[in-house]
């Protein structure tokens, strides 16, 4: 079950990559360059979790929210991963 590599978001294509250049994080979303980070080196369940964080701040920027609320993200996004695995979502084909 492994993260796609491409992401559309409310019409505009992210990509996905492996986030290997900070070493003080485990995901990032960049706005403006349409990319999502990911590391590499998390075991598959934690490395959907973060996809899903990352792809929760993607989906609120491009709504137009430029303050998030971290901590409803961190929420949200682990009821959405849990969500999305217990029904099997093809997300994550």
């Amino acid at each position: 079950m492994n993260i796609p590599s491409k992401i559309k978001v409310a019409g505009v294509e992210y990509t996905v990559e492996e986030l290997t250049d900070d070493p003080e994080s485990i995901g990032l979303c960049l706005y403006d360059s349409l990319i999502i980070k990911v590391d590499p080196r998390l075991k598959m369940q934690k490395k959907q979790q973060v996809f899903i964080h990352e792809l929760l701040h993607a989906c609120f920027h491009e709504a137009g929210y430029v303050e998030q609320d971290e901590d409803m993200i961190n929420r949200v996004g682990k009821v959405l991963h849990q969500a999305l695995m217990d029904n099997k979502h093809a997300l994550f084909d």
